[in-house]
């Protein structure tokens, strides 16, 4: 009867504490949700590293993306995505190619503007390792999505505790692919074009550009 009250106690116990870190974890991200809602723009530079063993690949690039409201122009591997709040603009200088399309309507998919708000839904959260980064505090969040049916095995969300600003994001997915994005620069609200989220057709039509419409 003794051992089954030790067990029964020790169970309970690391339930609670797992509560009490999910919770804990679930209030980091909501502040740092809020404080992301809060800048009217955001510009991000960031360091993207793919790796999977077993397949060979080792991919190290870097991008950057600018942010207001839902529209961004995403800069990465050569080519430039925007979206202007209707249709999402893809240019390939090298191919001289644009194409238009629509927004996709899949939720899940991991989208320019939704870099830093897509952990707000559709996750578990446990609270994680915390480092210290050049005398920055870097608190990891564990998310595990909620649908079984993703690619996804998990992510490690790494904040910066004294900005209350994404790090880190770590994504293993279930075939052994490791994505590691790591936040070079993080500046909000600068002074942006007016036209900075306008796709000028007539500009890449006299460029010589092929214009795709799906």
């Amino acid at each position: 009867m003794k051992k089954i009250i030790i067990v029964l106690t020790i169970m309970f116990t690391a339930t609670y504490a797992n509560a009490q870190g999910s919770d804990k974890a679930k209030a980091l991200l909501d502040e740092v949700y809020t404080k992301v809602k809060s800048y009217d723009n955001i510009f991000v530079d960031f360091k993207f590293d793919l790796k999977n063993t077993e397949a060979g690949i080792n991919q190290e690039t870097r991008g950057d993306v600018t942010l207001a409201g839902n529209k961004y122009i995403f800069n990465y591997l050569g080519s430039q995505q925007l979206y202007d709040g209707k249709k999402v603009y893809t240019i390939v200088p090298e191919n001289e190619e644009v194409t238009i399309e629509d927004k996709s309507d899949d939720e899940n998919a991991m989208t320019p503007s939704k870099m830093l708000t897509f952990y707000k839904e559709g996750h578990n959260y446990a609270w994680d390792i915390t480092q210290d980064v050049q005398g920055r505090k870097i608190q990891y969040v564990k998310l595990t999505p909620i649908d079984s049916d993703t690619e996804i095995k998990s992510r490690l969300l790494g904040i910066d505790m004294g900005t209350k600003h994404i790090y880190k994001l770590i994504e293993t997915g279930k075939n052994g692919t490791k994505t590691t994005i790591i936040v070079n620069s993080f500046k909000t609200n600068e002074v942006l074009s007016k036209t900075l989220f306008t796709f000028d057709e007539a500009k890449y039509k006299d460029e010589g550009y092929f214009i795709l419409r799906n």
